[in-house]
């Protein structure tokens, strides 16, 4: 296969993928709400995304991929009011934290990483157009977005004009022409953040947010919207109703990639079954690629489970790669990866893609340095093997903290001081990802936790 295929959401079929401009292919991701940390969930559509790009960016000369802020949100409005601070304060730890935990998935910046609140004139020009247009209308202080004018409206998701009511979890306000119609500016009281505009101070819906972040920074027409298929109904739903209205004859984004959502030990993540886990939790627990390499096991299409016994096996298989790699230091000239290659170019088959690269570690495990070498190459398109094999099998953590603490046990043992030297095994070394046991004599070995 030598051509990239897709499957569209808005089509229901795989197709080929054939960009509005091959010099420059434009791709925007649903990012994220900050009020709190990232979960498991928010992980897996920007580790699929990831893929996805480093893809494209072998494929075409330019890809301009942004992935967007939500610092506009009742939630966040919510816990600013809770704790007595401004909603730039709310926003600004989990923002850091985002780009901390993203980056240890080793998944790539964002080309452009717009925030709502920097973009209210274009949020407001297009609530303008609709109203224009007929396809909004201003009720008691609210601009809501008419479903009943847009003919269209549902297509996308598939769903009956009862399911779209119920599915959007509507308030169906007496000022609502519909029960369906969705808010596109709403008012703000003295005490809630707010922006002047031509219906008065308030601020915007969640929807319309999108619509003016991927119109400003790529247009009225772009090739790829990304996100998990929990956002199709009703955010992606009305995103494309909003953006098809404001601009007649446009499409808005013509490819729409949805992965699946994450189940935990075999069920939906909930705070309620005590399986709801930030990203932040598991890091502590497991190195970022493993986490990186568990998210890609599975089609992105195909639901995926995880928990710890399938983290155990990503580091395991991971574990056989790096071995592979460590026997033929040597081996890093970029070789062609076809069978890698193809398995991507085939709807992001990631669990091909990895098949290849068993096969790959199989020749280098048998003494084939270019074995070696091509998985090395593939494992840099699917964003893996950051660290030398060293680095790997001792956890990530430099060899000198290391030593340093294996030193400081070995003098608490010289001076009998055993509550610090099994502090210093049973603690300090073990949040390295080091074990050490105790031999006769005085020896001791060291292995990988």
């Amino acid at each position: 296969m030598t051509q990239l295929m897709l499957y569209n959401t808005r089509t229901r079929a795989k197709e080929l993928f054939v960009p509005l401009d091959a010099e420059n292919v434009r791709a925007y991701l649903c990012g994220p709400t900050v009020y709190d940390r990232a979960h498991l969930g928010n992980a897996r559509n920007v580790v699929i995304f990831d893929i996805l790009i480093r893809l494209l960016r072998r494929l075409y000369p330019r890809v301009t991929y942004v992935r967007n802020i939500t610092d506009i949100d009742d939630r966040i409005n919510e816990r600013a009011a809770a704790r007595g601070v401004t909603i730039e304060e709310v926003t600004e730890g989990p923002v850091r934290w985002y780009h901390e935990d993203m980056g240890a998935l080793y998944t790539l910046p964002p080309d452009i990483e717009p925030r709502a609140t920097e973009h209210l004139p274009e949020i407001i020009e297009i609530i303008e157009r609709l109203i224009a247009n007929g396809h909004a209308y201003e009720a008691e202080g609210h601009v809501l977005f008419s479903v009943a004018s847009d003919p269209a409206y549902g297509k996308f998701s598939g769903r009956s004009t009862d399911e779209l009511i119920a599915g959007a979890r509507v308030d169906v306000a007496a000022y609502k022409r519909d029960a369906g119609d969705f808010v596109l500016w709403k008012p703000s009281s003295p005490d809630l953040p707010g922006w002047d505009s031509p219906w008065g101070r308030g601020r915007p819906g969640w929807h319309i947010e999108c619509s003016a972040m991927s119109w400003k920074h790529l247009g009225e027409n772009f090739d790829i919207h990304g996100g998990g298929d929990d956002l199709i109904f009703p955010h992606h739903e009305n995103e494309i109703a909003q953006s098809c209205c404001a601009f007649p004859g446009s499409n808005f984004a013509n490819v729409w990639v949805h992965n699946r959502m994450l189940l935990v030990n075999g069920e939906k993540m909930s705070k309620s079954l005590g399986n709801f886990f930030t990203l932040n939790e598991v890091l502590d627990k497991a190195p970022g690629e493993a986490i990186r390499f568990l998210l890609m096991r599975s089609h992105y299409r195909s639901t995926l489970d995880f928990s710890e016994a399938g983290i155990k096996e990503a580091r395991a298989e991971l574990d056989r790669f790096y071995r592979a790699i460590q026997q033929h230091p040597g081996a890093d000239r970029e070789v062609a990866v076809m069978l890698v290659f193809d398995a991507l170019l085939d709807d992001l088959n990631t669990p091909a893609a990895i098949a290849a690269l068993h096969k790959y570690a199989d020749l280098a495990l048998a003494g084939n340095a270019a074995g070696a070498a091509a998985l090395k190459t593939a494992g840099k398109l699917l964003g893996l093997f950051n660290m030398t094999p060293e680095e790997w099998f001792r956890g990530g953590i430099d060899q000198g903290a290391i030593e340093g603490l294996i030193a400081q046990r070995v003098l608490a043992r010289i001076a009998k001081d055993f509550a610090e030297s099994d502090r210093i095994r049973d603690v300090l070394l073990k949040e390295h990802g080091v074990i050490i046991e105790d031999k006769p004599g005085g020896a001791y070995e060291i292995r990988k936790a």
